[in-house]
């Protein structure tokens, strides 16, 4: 699952002005009221509603006609001397028109699109978290998404695909500066039914979604002054939809974990009103030679077993878990690498870098991952 629909009323209409920026902590301008992507909201808007042929590199890029798409960077990182980083690097598009009510402005600065990025670093061995977002609209350079060749960019924060399968990310704020080469060592894994991600009963309640689940990642990170030559792995998740959360959904508990014998985990939970899980829970794990195996919500479990207190929000946030998959032999034990990894900016959830260790088929594994966790703060219904 992914991030069913992240813009905002008051906010776009500021993007549409100059481009913003908020860091953690900060309150604002105005308060987020995210469009819901209910009907008369998404009317005139193409719909995920059954399996579609991909084409890449071209489905890299944008896809105007569905209403949200999001591309999401996640990944671990670690120094020669050890020292360890977390990052994510994320952007969101939204449509403020359909297709057919777009008209045809002259101005460079007439915009139907609307971005939003989020940039955070989790400093692990300094224990420090910091997250920056910014909105822009999506014109006069200002943010976009192309392809080919693929690229997605904010302002400066950006990612270029500069060679077939290798990219190029660059960003920087507040005294935190990425520079890295991702290179895909598996190509894209289809989630869902060949790439089509059912969320609810409803016609159209889905999104199409791939993944690049193991992007082999070398480069630079700047703290302040000091800057430390890192390797990892990434992971990039792409979703574009005409969708919201079902009435009944008000949040989710997503798993993207990446194992030392060369297999990638995906897994979320949707949660219900009730503290139920929905049946629309799903998931897939990708083999070592990027065989895809897709998971329906009987096929696994993720049991949290301690929380952390927000200090900044008040929510209460699993901590630590154990993830099953038997048909898999799959027995993870799942925890933050830091405590505090929450974005506190327009609207407030929990992403976070994990480490992971366990057994599959009866034989050690380890590994390190991102966990999402939505709706703790808040119920994500009237938001997404």
């Amino acid at each position: 699952m992914r991030r069913l629909t992240l813009f905002v009323i008051g906010v776009a209409a500021l993007a549409l002005v100059a481009p913003m920026v908020l860091s953690r902590g900060d309150a604002p301008p105005v308060r987020a009221q995210l469009i819901t992507g209910a009907a008369e909201d998404a009317a005139g808007f193409a719909h995920a509603d059954g399996p579609r042929a991909f084409r890449f590199p071209e489905d890299h890029g944008p896809h105007p006609d569905y209403q949200t798409e999001w591309w999401y960077y996640t990944g671990n990182l670690e120094a020669a001397g050890g020292r360890r980083f977390g990052y994510q690097l994320t952007f969101f598009r939204r449509a403020m028109a359909p297709p057919a009510a777009r008209a045809a402005r002259a101005s460079a600065w007439a915009a139907d699109q609307v971005y939003l990025a989020h940039f955070a670093v989790s400093d692990v061995d300094s224990a420090r978290y910091q997250a920056f977002e910014r909105f822009a609209r999506g014109a006069a350079g200002l943010a976009g998404a192309e392809s080919p060749p693929y690229r997605v960019w904010l302002e400066d924060w950006r990612v270029d695909e500069i060679a077939p399968g290798v990219y190029q990310m660059r960003a920087a704020q507040g005294g935190l500066a990425l520079d890295l080469t991702l290179t895909d060592a598996k190509g894209p894994a289809l989630q869902g039914d060949r790439g089509y991600s059912q969320k609810g009963s409803d016609p159209g309640n889905a999104s199409y979604y791939y993944s690049l689940t193991r992007l082999e990642t070398a480069g630079a990170v700047r703290v302040g002054e000091e800057t430390f030559a890192v390797s990892g792995l990434s992971w990039m998740d792409h979703e574009f939809s005409t969708s919201a959360l079902a009435p009944n959904q008000v949040g989710w508990d997503w798993f993207a974990l990446q194992l030392d014998d060369g297999t990638e985990l995906k897994v979320f939970h949707l949660r219900n009103a009730d503290g139920g899980v929905d049946p629309f829970s799903s998931g897939s794990f990708v083999a070592a030679d990027g065989a895809v195996t897709r998971l329906r919500r009987d096929d696994f479990s993720i049991d949290a077993e301690a929380t952390w207190d927000s200090p900044h929000s008040g929510a209460v946030y699993p901590a630590r878990w154990t993830v099953t998959a038997p048909a898999l032999g799959l027995t993870l034990r799942v925890e933050p690498l830091l405590a505090d990894q929450e974005l506190n900016v327009s609207y407030t959830y929990w992403e976070g870098a994990v480490r992971v260790e366990g057994e599959r088929a009866g034989q050690p594994v380890r590994g390190q991952g991102y966990v999402e966790l939505t709706g703790y703060a808040a119920s994500m219904q009237g938001q997404f």
